[in-house]
């Protein structure tokens, strides 16, 4: 890759980094544009574009209808489980946005306030969020699969002036009323926002509190539309909660100009797209994907956006995905793996795809967690289309490795995410901090400064940002996840290293539901670890030991227990499973081994550690799994080194 295009760039976005993003910054219509492209902080960290100020619903919809692109459609809305295709123009969306963000400006809401959505994926949840950006409110968006419990701890965090919601929402054919559950996380929480707006969808409205609740189409019928509020650059424009180790979440504060240069950029950069075509993130709004590449990243760069209200499976069949293909043209198709591996579960031959026409399809990107290169290649042989692997985190906000399709497109090598994408100085190091040379496995980290878009800080908690990605070695991101470098760069991310899991690319904390499974009266302790699942990459399963004295059905109690978490956290967790054991491996200084017992499960060779305080209990761990056929532990090829 020596002298070729993609070297040239990441080598200057490297080697200057300040004159490097202030020229990606003159793509966007700042309100006032910046003439400092960094400064630099004392933890290294950096604020970028310091003296910028700009409204990113005003970049998303009234500068493209300034531009005459009024009539391009913005926002294409396919709801499979409802069967409604709905398209928005840019100047449509723009007035939807505007009457919504009136609504809530005349309700109150300011710049610097703070909005909780909890919605299906409807329009609306769109709108919402771009009608916030609009006032300089900071939206916080909470996945609608989450439980009540889940809500609450986010409602408490963020403490929001207006929750948004509807009424229900649909998983597959199944409905799920979302105002009970919204209403009994507002039970649970210690902070009431001040109002609730709710969307009332077709066929099923939701009883509304008198004093707190407000129908929010109601309320639209009769606002006035408001104008964007220009903030400076380092404006929050959102709250992410992801999973942390200590079982609290952690919220991802996303910064406005650094965000909007960073999205912009990459949507050429890294997924060769060109304004009026086709983009379609298979996502949902609630995490960041949503975010970044169903909201924001197409609307910025000019694009027609896809929302999607179904699976790749089941709505109502494994075609699902390439139905939408060939019936809105899409040109890039952004997915995980769990749903590439989904709908190959369902039609391995690819009978269903090659009954659509997807020749407007140009790439495949997959992420989310690893793909493993069977699916990747799988994806590639069926598709007879590019099919990158890329990484990135809810902390970085945009990729972070990626195959830079808009600068040059790169051998692929399954099994790695490919290259760094550029301004990502990312190095693999060891546990001592020390850099590793290519092939040797270690802790991936991105040598600071960051580069625009990613985390500023996490939400009112600047200290937990620090000890959670600054402390470990000076100088240095962590990500939390582990990996290796191959001699030309490639990068090759083989999972977290803390106790958060990925299941279907949704981060959750293993610590959080032992937490909760604590709360259980006969629990003395348990180790939850997320092992390996051919569908959706990783799934939880729990080691539970019960205190002494009294009988135990360990069958009801494992019901007892799954019920426990599906209600706290929600079916997101997809947690089936509760094992009784008598004890749980541990150090001598008692620390469970949690990664021995995952490679247990996972049917891999492992060494017993020298510092176990009985190696003995490996033993039973592996009988106990083995017996009820979890993971691979009760294949014949697994052996003790």
């Amino acid at each position: 890759m020596k002298n070729s295009p993609y070297a040239e760039t990441y080598a200057r976005s490297i080697s200057d980094k300040a004159g490097f993003w202030h020229e990606q910054a003159q793509r966007i219509a700042w309100h006032r544009a910046p003439k400092t492209a960094l400064t630099p902080q004392s933890d290294g960290t950096a604020t970028w574009f310091p003296d910028g100020e700009l409204n990113m619903s005003y970049l998303c919809l009234d500068w493209h209808v300034q531009q005459g692109r009024g009539q391009q459609t913005a926002l294409i809305y396919d709801s499979p489980v409802t069967g409604q295709v709905l398209h928005y123009s840019y100047a449509e969306l723009l007035e939807e946005v505007g009457v919504m963000a009136g609504v809530f400006q005349q309700n109150g809401l300011q710049a610097g306030d703070t909005v909780i959505i909890y919605m299906p994926m409807i329009p609306q949840a769109v709108m919402a969020m771009l009608a916030c950006a609009r006032l300089g409110a900071i939206h916080s968006v909470v996945f609608g699969g989450f439980a009540p419990h889940e809500l609450a701890i986010r409602i408490n965090d963020a403490k929001p002036k207006m929750v948004v919601s509807a009424s229900y929402g649909i998983e597959v054919s199944t409905k799920i009323d979302y105002k009970p559950l919204l209403d009994a996380a507002l039970k649970e929480a210690a902070h009431q926002p001040e109002r609730v707006f709710i969307w009332q969808r077709q066929g099923a409205p939701a009883v509304l509190q008198a004093g707190r609740d407000y129908d929010l189409a109601l309320a639209m019928r009769n606002a006035q539309p408001a104008a964007a509020v220009v903030v400076p650059s380092d404006h929050p424009l959102y709250i992410l909660y992801t999973s942390g180790t200590t079982g609290k979440p952690k919220g991802i504060v996303r910064d406005t100009g650094g965000y909007a240069v960073a999205l912009h950029y990459s949507m050429e950069a890294v997924y060769n797209m060109r304004p009026g075509e086709v983009f379609w993130a298979a996502s949902d709004v609630g995490w960041v994907v949503g975010h970044s590449y169903i909201v924001y990243a197409p609307l910025l760069f000019g694009c027609t956006t896809l929302l999607y209200e179904g699976k790749p499976v089941k709505t109502p069949d494994a075609a699902a995905f390439w139905r939408v293909i060939e019936q809105h043209q899409v040109k890039v198709l952004f997915t995980a793996p769990t749903a590439i591996r989904a709908i190959k579960k369902e039609d391995p031959a690819g009978e269903l795809l090659h009954k659509h026409d997807l020749s407007s399809l140009r790439c495949l990107y997959l992420a989310g967690e690893r793909c493993d290169p069977n699916t990747l290649e799988w994806s590639a042989e069926k598709l007879q289309r590019p099919v990158v692997d890329h990484w990135w985190q809810t902390e970085s906000g945009w990729p972070m490795v990626a195959n830079p399709m808009g600068i040059e497109a790169l051998t692929v090598k399954p099994g790695s995410a490919s290259v760094p994408v550029p301004g990502y100085e990312i190095q693999i190091l060891s546990e001592e901090g020390r850099p590793l040379i290519a092939g040797q496995e270690g802790l991936v980290a991105v040598k600071l400064p960051l580069p625009p878009g990613c985390l500023p800080t996490l939400w009112q908690d600047a200290e937990r940002f620090r000890e959670s990605y600054l402390s470990t070695f000076p100088g240095y991101y962590m990500t939390g996840d582990g990996g290796f470098m191959d001699e030309e760069n490639y990068v090759y991310i083989m999972g977290r290293v803390d106790d958060v899991i990925n299941v279907s690319g949704h981060r959750l904390s293993t610590g959080e539901m032992e937490g909760l499974l604590a709360e259980h009266p006969l629990v003395a302790e348990s180790a939850v670890i997320g092992i390996a699942d051919a569908l959706r990459g990783q799934v939880p399963i729990a080691l539970v030991v019960v205190k002494d004295g009294g009988e135990v059905d360990p069958v009801a109690l494992e019901i007892e227990l799954i019920a426990l978490i599906r209600e706290k956290i929600g079916a997101v967790a997809v947690f089936k499973a509760a094992l009784l054991v008598k004890r749980l491996p541990k150090t001598r200084s008692g620390k469970i081994l949690r990664k021995t017992m995952r490679m247990i499960a996972d049917g891999l060779h492992y060494t017993v550690p020298s510092t176990i305080d009985d190696p003995a209990i490996l033993t039973e761990i592996h009988d106990a799994l083995a017996a009820r056929k979890i993971g691979q532990a009760f294949l014949p090829h697994h052996i003790v080194s």
